[in-house]
């Protein structure tokens, strides 16, 4: 059973709704026809405006759409609920707040679980960071920090790279003195797809957008643009 996670720099549901290039790849990745995919909103505090915006997304496409509320009625076996889906697609907002209230519930077992099974994960800005070792964060007011996050991918990860102008600069100083691990950045429109851990494909619903690997060196830092495909429409009937 292949364990995926596919890491969204940012924008996989524009605000036009008019490219929907990332969503259709992550939904093909479950191999069904018509999959179950759940919608975690917890970073934005299960606000409204983002779930809707993934259902006006998601709904667009031959799958089985739903949601998990943690600030209101909670369904009483998430185990189950969890474990029963194809896909489970995680919203931004707040990363240390997300990381909280999962690990409150025991979300955070339950989704390695539902990794190990084949579940696809994902997800875009706070949904991208928190499957790694460390994250660039701006949850807490002030400068970006460096957070510890899920583990269930090793190194760091950086999104927003092109598009909110300290994140770049920030990731590598970091990377340079050692203050976050190694790790990887995206571009907003940028989706980084692990398989068994490690880095298979990066796509882009975009051209110029990529994706990067940092690394340290003894006085310094390494970045390395990764080899990305832009990804292609298909007929619409398709999906």
């Amino acid at each position: 059973m292949k364990r995926q996670i596919i890491a969204i720099g940012g924008a996989a549901l524009p605000l036009e709704l008019d490219n929907l290039l990332l969503v259709d790849y992550f939904l093909r990745q479950t191999g069904k026809r018509k999959p179950k995919v759940c919608f975690i909103g917890t970073a934005h505090g299960d606000a409204d405006a983002g779930r809707l915006r993934f259902y006006a997304g998601f709904g667009q496409f031959n799958c089985k759409p739903t949601h998990l509320p943690l600030f209101a009625r909670t369904p009483r076996d998430l185990e189950s609920f969890v474990l029963e889906q194809d896909a489970i697609f995680v919203g931004g907002g707040n990363t240390r707040s997300m990381l909280a209230v999962w690990r409150d519930w025991g979300l955070d077992i339950h989704l390695r679980s539902a990794w190990h099974k084949g579940v696809v994960l994902g997800g875009w800005s706070a949904g991208s960071i928190c499957w790694f070792e460390q994250g660039i964060t701006d949850s807490v007011a002030g400068p970006l920090t460096a957070l510890d996050c899920l583990g269930f991918l090793p190194g760091s990860n950086c999104p927003h790279y092109n598009s909110e102008p300290l994140r770049r600069p920030t990731f590598q100083k970091m990377v340079a003195r050692g203050a976050i691990a190694e790790g990887y950045a995206a571009d907003d429109g940028v989706a980084l797809h692990f398989i068994d851990g490690k880095l298979a494909k990066v796509v882009s619903n975009y051209k110029p957008g990529r994706g990067w690997r940092l690394t340290r060196t003894v006085r310094s830092f390494s970045e390395r643009a990764l080899p990305t495909r832009v990804l292609q429409p298909r007929n619409p009937a398709k999906r």
